[in-house]
């Protein structure tokens, strides 16, 4: 059998890669697509950016090891149609999403994001105002402006649209701060399924899109979704770009259909200087950074070398995708 690699990896990375064959797999690191090209006509296996004309060559292929989570810049028409199996890089960056997510939740909370910008202007003032705050000689006796204005995370429910391994991640965490969790979710059992969205939208304080860009969800936030949100609610976006579209939560956020939104992702990327979003005060944009860490380099070669020891063994795949959706 033959595995060809391209863009090709560097030696210390081919060298494990090499080993997990243990010599049942001849593996090519194609330094030009040139090279992978005449390699991969008797190829079983490709791990890298395959292409219509790679594609084309591969007489033989069976499986393709894509080299990131998301697909949809990946996959093109012959690929859906190719019999070959197809596994991508899903899982890598899980809790640290998760985490990122939990940022968001606990800065509109506690209103971090205004106290921020006070803090950039020497503005020391609590949101819901001084006149709300308590003596120190009575005590804090009645629910005051500035409580109202400081959210209880226990009392506040999360609504996950997309239950796969970053939105599992987050529901413990946000389960372990007290929160209620509930989720929806197309194929995984523990969830509701996406016909009851609508409901989701109706009971959460915060919805979060842990969702991947598949041709379903494309444009699935809109106006008409934003409006079934709760007016206090608070959207937040670390699954795709596309998924929601920015005219239109622009449009919610600025006449308080919901109350806030926190973006990591956009349907345009950068997002341009001059986008309203950033001058919003209830918005909190990221620059797609939720997925970095220091430990996703080792987990995405932990993947691969995995992958290429079960195929060299006849064993399943891990994170074998649908093809036809993306995921």
């Amino acid at each position: 059998m033959k595995l060809v690699i391209h863009p090709p990896v560097d030696p210390a990375r081919l060298e494990k890669i090499r080993a997990a064959a243990a010599g049942a797999i001849e593996v090519v690191n194609a330094a030009t697509a040139e090279e992978a090209a005449e390699a991969i006509s008797g190829a079983e296996a490709f791990f890298g950016k395959i292409t219509p004309s790679l594609l084309e060559r591969a007489a033989k292929l069976v499986w393709v090891q894509a080299p990131t989570a998301s697909l949809e810049h990946y996959m093109f028409p012959a690929l859906a149609e190719h019999p070959c199996q197809l596994t991508n890089m899903r899982g890598l960056y899980s809790d640290v999403i998760a985490d990122q997510v939990m940022g968001y939740i606990l800065c509109f909370a506690r209103n971090l994001h205004v106290y921020i910008r006070r803090q950039l202007e020497a503005h020391y003032e609590p949101v819901g105002g001084e006149g709300g705050r308590s003596s120190f000689a009575s005590g804090p006796g009645t629910v005051s402006a500035i409580d109202r204005a400081h959210l209880h995370l226990s009392d506040q429910t999360l609504g996950i649209v997309g239950l796969g391994a970053i939105g599992t991640e987050l529901a413990k965490r946000a389960s372990a701060f007290g929160m209620t969790v509930i989720a929806v979710d197309p194929v995984n059992p523990e969830a509701w399924p996406m016909e009851r969205l609508d409901d989701l939208l109706g009971a959460s304080d915060f919805v979060a899109i842990c969702a991947p860009h598949t041709p379903k969800s494309k444009g699935m936030f809109d106006a008409a979704l934003l409006a079934r949100m709760k007016r206090s609610a608070y959207l937040i976006n670390i699954g795709r770009g596309a998924i929601v579209r920015l005219g239109d939560l622009v449009a919610a956020l600025r006449n308080g259909t919901i109350a806030g939104a926190a973006l990591d992702v956009y349907e345009e990327e950068p997002l341009p200087a001059r986008h309203p979003l950033w001058k919003l005060p209830n918005v909190i944009l990221t620059p797609h950074i939720a997925g970095y860490s220091p430990r996703i380099a080792e987990r995405h070669l932990a993947v691969i070398v995995e992958n290429v020891r079960r195929f060299a063994r006849g064993e399943p795949l891990l994170n074998v995708v649908r093809k036809s959706e993306w995921f």
